[in-house]
C-alpha cells in the first residue's frame, strides 16, 4: 500500500506543479487526513504509514524544482503549517508559532514532515501559490487570493478525495483592460 501511495502522490504532485507553473522559491500547501486515506473518517485513525509514504511522494516531487511544502495541520492546531525555516527567509513575514505537532494533535503528516524536514518550524498561515487537498482536510485558507480549482487525472489517493487549486494574480480593470501582452 505504501508504495502505491507514494507513487499516486507524486505523480499528482508533479502534474500540479507543471500545470500551476510552479517556479524555486514558491509554495505548494498541503492539507491530508491520513484517515481518509485508508478508508476512515477524517481525524479517526491517522496512520504514520501513510504518512510517510505521502511525505515522501511529496518531496520526491518537488525536491529538484526547489518548491518549498507547507504541510498543513489539523483543527487542533487551527491549521498552522509545517515548513522549512529557509522558507522564513524568502517569506520574512510568516510569523513561527511556538507548538509540535503530533499526530494525535496536528495530524500524522504534519508530525512526520516535522521529523523529516531538515529544520522544521510551525508558522500560523501561508498564502501559497499551489495546493492539494488529500481527504477534503480545507486548504483554502492558505492559497493566495484568487484560487483557481486544477482537474488533475487523478481524483484519489487510497480511499481519499482529492482537490488541487492553483492561483494567480487578481485581473483588475474593466472593459478596455487587456490581460495579456498585445
Amino acid at each position: 500500500m505504501s508504495e502505491a501511495i507514494e507513487a499516486q502522490v507524486r505523480d499528482a504532485a508533479e502534474e500540479l506543479c507543471r500545470i500551476a507553473a510552479l517556479q524555486a522559491g514558491q509554495i505548494l500547501v498541503v492539507g491530508c487526513s491520513t484517515s481518509e486515506v485508508i478508508g476512515r473518517v477524517i481525524g479517526t485513525s491517522g496512520s504514520a504509514e501513510a504518512a510517510q509514504a505521502i511525505l515522501a511522494g511529496l518531496q520526491s516531487a518537488v525536491r529538484e524544482k526547489n518548491i518549498f511544502l507547507a504541510i498543513q495541520c489539523c483543527e487542533h492546531l487551527n491549521r498552522a503549517l509545517v515548513v522549512e525555516r529557509a522558507l522564513l527567509q524568502i517569506y520574512p513575514h510568516l510569523e513561527e508559532v511556538t507548538v509540535y505537532p503530533v499526530a494525535q494533535a496536528g495530524g500524522a503528516l504534519a508530525a512526520a514532515a516535522m521529523a523529516a524536514f531538515v529544520e522544521p518550524v510551525v508558522i500560523a498561515q501561508v498564502q501559497a501559490h499551489a495546493g492539494l487537498d488529500i481527504g477534503e482536510t480545507m486548504i483554502g485558507m492558505h492559497l493566495r487570493p484568487v484560487a483557481v480549482p486544477v482537474r488533475l487525472q487523478r481524483r484519489q489517493i487510497g480511499q481519499a478525495r482529492l482537490n488541487a487549486a492553483r492561483t494567480r494574480p487578481k485581473l483588475i480593470g474593466g472593459e478596455r483592460a487587456c490581460y495579456s501582452r498585445p
